[in-house]
């Protein structure tokens, strides 16, 4: 009775363990060393390990003069306790507004030019007003693990583009395809312009 009783807690615990860890967004050990960071069929899925360093983050921002140069490290950091590539934040970041340059990311500090949530103010166009260029990229890392990975099951920026920037918008949903991957090689092969 009492080895029964046993399994039975132990199988309990590591099912609460296991459930928490899938609402969370955050990863074990475990399940962060079995995430591919990309597919053999040259897709580029967004979930798994830092492919650049921080430091490299940091040149990257620094090299085109984002208002956010210098938080490399949180945005690995970020990347890292999400479970996504943090190479992937920095390529939508340029795509979306040239780093903070353009756009509505200069005022918003949104690196994904997020719309209206909840849980900021919502500013003229229907934008999300993130507090500081931190908070901006760890929403971007919530979105992308929660919404896109964690309940859509969209992994690659293939998946996620359509969703993310659809064409309905106008966006040229295979441009930004292209210039994500392309950006995202580019950085991983040690160059920081193409």
């Amino acid at each position: 009775m009492r080895k029964g009783c046993l399994f039975f807690l132990v199988g309990f615990l590591l099912l609460v363990v296991w459930v928490s860890g899938q609402f969370t967004g955050v990863l074990s050990p475990q399940q962060h060393a079995g995430l591919a960071v990309g597919h053999a069929d040259g897709s580029h899925a967004v979930v798994g390990p830092p492919t650049i360093s921080a430091d490299f983050l940091n040149q990257v921002l620094a090299a085109y003069h984002s208002p956010a140069a210098g938080l490399g490290q949180a945005i690995y950091d970020l990347g890292v306790h999400y479970g996504i590539d943090p190479v992937y934040a920095l390529a939508f970041f340029q795509h979306e507004s040239s780093f903070g340059v353009t756009g509505e990311a200069q005022t918003t500090m949104s690196p994904g030019n997020e719309r209206c949530i909840a849980d900021r103010p919502c500013v003229a166009g229907g934008w999300a007003q993130m507090y500081s260029w931190s908070d901006g990229f760890e929403h971007w890392f919530l979105l992308i693990r929660n919404l896109y990975v964690n309940q859509w099951g969209r992994v690659t920026v293939a998946q996620i583009i359509p969703k993310y920037a659809p064409s309905s918008d106008g966006n040229d949903e295979a441009a930004y395809i292209g210039a994500v991957e392309h950006a995202v090689d580019t950085w991983r092969a040690g160059r920081i312009y193409d």
